[in-house]
């Protein structure tokens, strides 16, 4: 093994100045490639070799400049996360179920070691992802809520871009898709309603959305089994939780009195209950409710609210896997979660 010689003083850096590389594996003793490996977390570096780079790079205040480093790597390791801002009012999404779902996503993505780019601006149409992803801003995108985009996601899932979105399954969509089978949810309220003797059903949601629609179409295929079933529709602008209790108030203050209300989420759910609320009307005694989601505070609301259930459990961490089956050059397939209906006071 070569003597080790300390490097003269006209070899060590200037304080205060910009380490390069290079001065890392002059100071180490090791060859510039070896220096990258370390930095890079290759396994073709012996274990003293690696701590004694990192020591020379800790003890000079070396950062590794990771922007630089994706660009010599084949891959970025960054997945950008798509939110449905447009459905929102103002662009503020205020329900906790989406922050559920991104919390599952980013908790997936730290176990595999990739950063998250949250909605990055200018993505509008398919040729925009398509521009992004070529330019290496990410190896793929997971988007949070289809919204009233299916045409154009449809359009992308024809691109070579690793694409997975969260939202209503169709066999025919052309892109990936994990999600609850909201007509199958729209179905067990319809027959949660029938069994608590109501004949006045609201749905409230915009059925522009897919996800929406299917809730809607469920929830009709039961009523029209029944004659004396009235179904009346609600169309929201905005998820947003203030405009959906005014657009209930509004709906209750022309004279209208549903005995039965499916809502589009529990947030919206509990909007409702507010807005009924104020016109004497009780969840349970006067009306009965389904929201969507279950999310944790639907237990402990007074009343506890009936909904239906979407297993967010898991949904980030599969998310996050078919999206790495693409990237990695496979296929995945879409994935309908069980949908089930949990009963509580309303």
């Amino acid at each position: 093994m070569a003597k080790k010689t300390a490097p003269k003083n006209d070899e060590i850096p200037v304080p205060g100045t910009r380490l390069k590389m290079q001065d890392i594996a002059r100071l180490a003793e090791v060859s510039t490639p070896t220096v990258s490996r370390v930095l890079n977390g290759s396994p073709l570096v012996t274990e003293e070799t690696r701590e004694r780079v990192l020591a020379v790079a800790r003890s000079h205040g070396y950062a590794v400049n990771r922007n630089a480093a994706k660009l010599r790597q084949a891959r970025t390791n960054t997945v950008a996360v798509m939110l449905d801002f447009g459905s929102h009012h103002h662009g503020a999404i205020g329900d906790p179920f989406i922050f559920e779902l991104l919390a599952g996503v980013s908790e997936a993505l730290s176990i595999r070691n990739q950063d998250l780019l949250l909605s990055p601006p200018g993505l509008d149409d398919a040729r925009a992802f398509r521009d992004f992803h070529r330019a290496r801003g990410a190896d793929g995108f997971i988007v949070l809520g289809q919204g009233t985009r299916d045409v154009m996601l449809r359009a992308l899932g024809r691109e070579d871009v690793p694409l997975v979105v969260w939202g209503a399954v169709a066999a025919d969509a052309g892109y990936c898709a994990v999600g609850s089978d909201n007509f199958r949810g729209g179905q067990l309220a319809g027959r949660h309603f029938l069994a608590a003797g109501r004949k006045r059903w609201l749905f409230v949601g915009d059925i522009r959305h897919e996800e929406l629609r299917l809730r809607f179409e469920g929830l009709r295929a039961i009523g029209e089994e029944h004659d004396d079933v009235v179904i009346d529709f609600l169309p929201i602008a905005s998820m947003a939780f203030n405009t959906t209790a005014e657009t209930i108030s509004a709906y209750l203050a022309a004279g209208r009195q549903p005995d039965a209300v499916f809502t589009f989420s529990d947030t919206a759910a509990m909007a409702a209950i507010g807005s009924f609320k104020e016109r004497g009307l009780n969840a349970s005694r006067d009306f009965s409710l389904v929201g969507y989601n279950n999310i944790p505070p639907t237990a402990h609301f007074s009343p506890a609210i009936t909904t239906i259930n979407q297993k967010t459990d898991v949904a980030g961490a599969l998310l996050v896997e078919k999206l790495m089956q693409q990237i990695d050059g496979g296929r995945a397939r879409s994935t309908t979660l069980p949908t089930e209906i949990v009963v509580r006071d309303t």
